[in-house]
C-alpha cells in the first residue's frame, strides 16, 4: 500500500474533516504549501484560501480562513478558525458581503481596515472555491 497522508480540519466548534489523502494543498498565511506523504515537519499560520485533498480519483475542498496548520511526515493537521465545506457556500451572499467589503474600505479607517479586509478576502475565497475546480 502506498505512504498516505491523515488530513484532519479542525474548528473551534467541531471537526469538519479527518480523511486519508495523497496530497494536500493549504494555504499558508505566506502562500500555498503542497504537502506529500514524508513532508518535512512544520507548522505554520494559515492564510484565507483552499484546502485541497485529493485520493487516487477523488478530490474534496474546504475554505479556511484562520488558525494554523501542523505537518508531520504522514499527518496534516489544520486548525481553522473558519472552515466551510465547498458545496455549503452561498455565492451570492458571499458576493453582496464582497460588494459591501470593498465599498467600505474606500472611507475605511485604520481600526476598521483589517477586519473589512479580512471580510473580503474570505468572501473572494468563497465565490473562488464554489465557482472553480481543482
Amino acid at each position: 500500500m502506498a505512504e498516505r497522508l491523515r488530513l484532519d480540519v479542525v474548528t473551534p466548534r467541531c471537526r469538519v474533516l479527518e480523511c486519508r489523502a495523497d496530497e494536500v494543498r493549504i494555504p499558508g498565511a505566506l502562500g500555498e504549501l503542497g504537502i506529500l506523504p514524508g513532508h518535512t515537519p512544520l507548522l505554520t499560520s494559515l492564510g484565507t484560501g483552499e484546502v485541497k485533498w485529493s485520493d487516487g480519483d477523488s478530490t474534496g475542498r474546504l475554505v479556511v480562513q484562520g488558525g494554523i496548520a501542523e505537518v508531520q511526515p504522514h499527518a496534516v493537521t489544520v486548525l481553522a478558525t473558519i472552515a466551510e465545506a465547498v458545496d455549503e457556500i452561498d455565492v451570492e451572499s458571499a458576493r453582496l458581503v464582497a460588494a459591501e467589503a470593498r465599498e467600505a474600505l474606500k472611507s475605511a479607517s485604520a481600526d476598521e481596515f483589517f477586519e473589512l479586509d479580512a471580510a473580503l478576502r474570505l468572501a473572494e475565497a468563497r465565490i473562488s472555491a464554489a465557482i472553480g475546480s481543482y
